[in-house]
This record gives structure tokens, sequence and C-alpha cells, in this order.
């Protein structure tokens, strides 16, 4: 084990931090983004949003951040509490076994954000989303989940905070993944499919397409809904939104100081996108450096074939303009990468991915050329998952299946081309409560 002792040696297979090394401030890329951050629209005006339009759906603290330009946001004392108290900081392991496997010059790395009590990185922005609204007074959050692992999230916070919870989840997860309900029920949360017969929306999508599988743009606009038409409630959301990335980047400020105590720079760094946000969690503090000149990595955000918000750019299947968040058109506009707030993706196993549009923070990265990205179909995903269960001893979430894919690419790249580069890669979510479906990819 590594904490504070600092050692040099390459040969260390997991890193740790102590939790006094959780990180004191969040960092906040609007400071740095070269142009600046496109600003959220009033969809009937086209005029930015003024922080008082924000009010309906979030408290007054998260607007404040939603819409600042300071580079650090200090972490009040009892969000960083509740981080400890749910497993940060996190560890980085050494990918050895696997390295050995595809013989690689590279070393691998990765995060491991698995082990929170809901088997994700998504608590890193629940607590402090709940803790937000708390403050304010807020009894009730609604929110939207795909998998599962952001409605489990927010139901953990909000029971840690004592506050009530009501969950939209996509219908094809629903069906697909019943005991992530379970768990979201076991913090006290009331769980939906959605579509569902608890909206005016919901019911009017199910009335349109009874075998509607369902979006996260949907699940969205019921949560948004429930929010807004319900006595002292306010929505949350696990993705997209800047204060939602900035929460995120604990994540790449321990990846920083643990690399830096064993004397390693990366290279590549390779998370999965569906909204954005464990990506922009593990790279932005490094993006920072770069732009300091202290490494020249690079960015890798790795999203499904079927779902291509950022790579389908060059076929004409996604653009990047303003749209809005959700399928009904309840949100502000936000300019991103996206395939249509109508898009019904196809209900692939990596139900965290199915979002018709990227952060826009994620988006302004990729159209001014200071990150990469890769689309990768369903089978190729699954049997890196797969591999990499055999060799490290994980199983990760599809999600994250698509991170540990690409990263293997990379590395047999470095094989041809003989290069000894440092590969660092974000282990999102384990996948103990997906066997349903990697049985049904792999045949079992």
């Amino acid at each position: 084990m590594v904490g504070k002792v600092i050692t040099k040696s390459k040969d260390i297979t997991r890193v740790t931090l102590d939790v006094e090394e959780i990180p004191k401030k969040w960092y906040n890329i609007a400071a740095d983004l070269p142009g600046g951050l496109p600003p959220a629209l009033n969809p009937g005006t086209k005029e930015p949003l003024k922080p008082e339009e924000w009010e309906a759906i979030f408290p007054k603290g998260l607007i404040k951040q939603e819409l600042s330009t300071d580079r650090f946001i200090k972490i009040p004392d009892e969000v960083r509490t509740a981080l400890a108290q749910f497993g940060r900081p996190s560890p980085l392991y050494r990918a050895r076994r696997l390295e050995k496997a595809l013989r690689t010059p590279a070393r691998i790395y990765y995060k491991r954000e698995d082990l929170s009590p809901v088997g994700s990185h998504k608590p890193n922005t629940a607590i402090a989303q709940a803790y937000y609204n708390f403050a304010e007074g807020i009894e009730h959050l609604t929110t939207e989940t795909g998998a599962g692992q952001w409605g489990s999230a927010l139901s953990m916070a909000t029971a840690y905070f004592g506050m009530k919870c009501t969950v939209f989840m996509v219908r094809s997860s629903y069906d697909q993944k019943p005991y992530r309900k379970y768990v979201m029920k076991l913090y006290g949360a009331n769980v939906y499919p959605s579509p569902s017969d608890k909206t005016a929306f919901g019911r009017k999508t199910q009335a349109e397409d009874p075998d509607c599988p369902g979006s996260l743009g949907i699940a969205i606009s019921e949560a948004i809904e429930t929010a807004v038409g319900t006595p002292n409630s306010k929505y949350s959301l696990g993705s997209v939104l800047n204060h939602v990335m900035l929460h995120q980047t604990v994540i790449g400020q321990e990846v920083r100081a643990q690399l830096a105590k064993i004397d390693e720079r990366p290279d590549r760094m390779i998370a999965c996108v569906g909204g954005g946000s464990n990506f922009a969690g593990f790279t932005f503090p490094f993006i920072y450096d770069k732009l300091k000149g202290k490494n020249d990595a690079r960015f890798i955000a790795v999203e499904p074939e079927s779902v291509p918000s950022l790579t389908g750019c060059s076929s004409g299947e996604s653009r990047y303009d303003y749209d809005f968040g959700d399928t009904a058109g309840m949100t502000p506009l936000l300019k991103m990468h996206t395939l249509g707030h109508d898009f019904m993706p196809d209900p692939i196993h990596a139900g965290g991915l199915r979002y018709h549009g990227m952060a826009p923070t994620v988006s302004a990265l990729y159209d001014k050329g200071m990150i990469e990205a890769e689309a990768l179909p369903q089978d190729e995903t699954f049997a890196a998952g797969m591999l990499f269960t055999r060799t490290e001893g994980l199983i990760a979430a599809p999600e994250s299946c698509h991170a540990i894919a690409s990263a293997i690419r990379h590395a047999q790249e470095c094989k041809r081309e003989n290069k000894e580069e440092v590969i660092v890669f974000n282990l999102s979510g384990h996948g103990l409560l997906d066997l349903q479906n990697y049985a049904t990819m792999l045949g079992m």
C-alpha cells in the first residue's frame, strides 16, 4: 500500500491515499475553456438564461456553481465527510495481468470508482447535490436514471440527509436490471419505469407507443414535471450540466496525486461517455495541467456505436448545436453534440450511455480538438470486460467495459509500435448487478 510514503517504484500494484488527501476543492473547467462555455438559453427568448430562471428546478447553491467561472470551488466540510463515509479516496491499480495477457509494453492503470456502496462514481455528485438542496430546506428530489447507478447514488445521498427521492428509470433498464430498483427502494426511494403513468408526458408517450423502451430524455422530462408539480421539491441531474462535471473532479485530482507518488505521467487517459460526467471528472484536472504545459496526454472519450453523439458529427448523425436536454423540451437549450432530443436509442445493455446529447463542457472540448472520441460496438466491449474479469479479477459495468475495450485497443497499438506508454482508464462502476447482460451477450 502506498499512503503518505512517497515511492518512485513502478513495481507498485496499488496506490492509495489517506482520507486527509480527499480533494478540498473542485476544479471548474469553465474557467479555462478557450472562448468560454456557451451559455444555456431560454427556449422562448433564445437569450442567455438568468440565474433566477434556473430556480424552478435547482437550489441557488448549485445554480451559482453552474454559472461560475471561478477555477476552484471549495468543497464543504460536510460533503468531504460524506465522501469519506462512502469510500473516498479510491485506489489506483496497475493492470499487470491484463498487460501480460496483451503482451504489451504499455503500462495500464485503472481508477477504481466501483468501490462506493452503490458501485459507481455517481455518489461524488449525488452527495454534493443532496447537500446543497438540504441546506436550502428542500425535502424531496426527483431524477432520472438509465442503468440505475445514478438513481442508486441519489437514493443513498437523500437517505443520508433525511430527504425523499423519486426516480424515473428508463424502462428497458428497469426490465433488464431489476436489482438496481431494489437498491433504490432499500434506500427509501420511489422508483417508476419510464415512460410511466405518473406524469402527463409519460402517459402521452405511452399512448403514442405502448412498447416504448424509454430513454434518458423521456425520464428527465418526467422527473422535471414531477419536481415542478410537487411542493418543496427540486430536480437533480446525474450528468451533462457543469456543476455535475465539477463535482466529479475529485476523481482526476486523486489520480494526479496517485501517479505522482509513483513518478508516472499519463500518455493516454480513457473513460466511457454517455452524458460525460465520469470522463469529465477523470480528465478535466489533467486537461488543466496540459493547458499549463505539465503533460502532453491524449484524452479519449468512448461511446457506443449506436449512440454516437460525438463521433456521429463526421457522418451527419449528430450535430454541435443548441438542443433540449430532455425529450419533452422542458429544459433550457444547451449547446452540445446531440443526436436530437427526440432520438430513441437502441435498448443496449450499457443503459447509462443511452443519452442523446453530450455535456456542454465535453462538447466544447471536442469541438476545439482538445479531446478525442471513439465509438465501439457492444460485442467488443463485453468481450473486453470478460478478459478484464479473467485477468484482473473484477466484473466491470457494461458502461465501463467501453473504457476497458478502448484501453485494450490502445495497448495493442503500443505493442505494434513498440511504445512504452502509460495508459490510464476510469473503471466507473462494477457489473455485479449486470450479470444477465453478460449472460445474454456472451451466450452463457
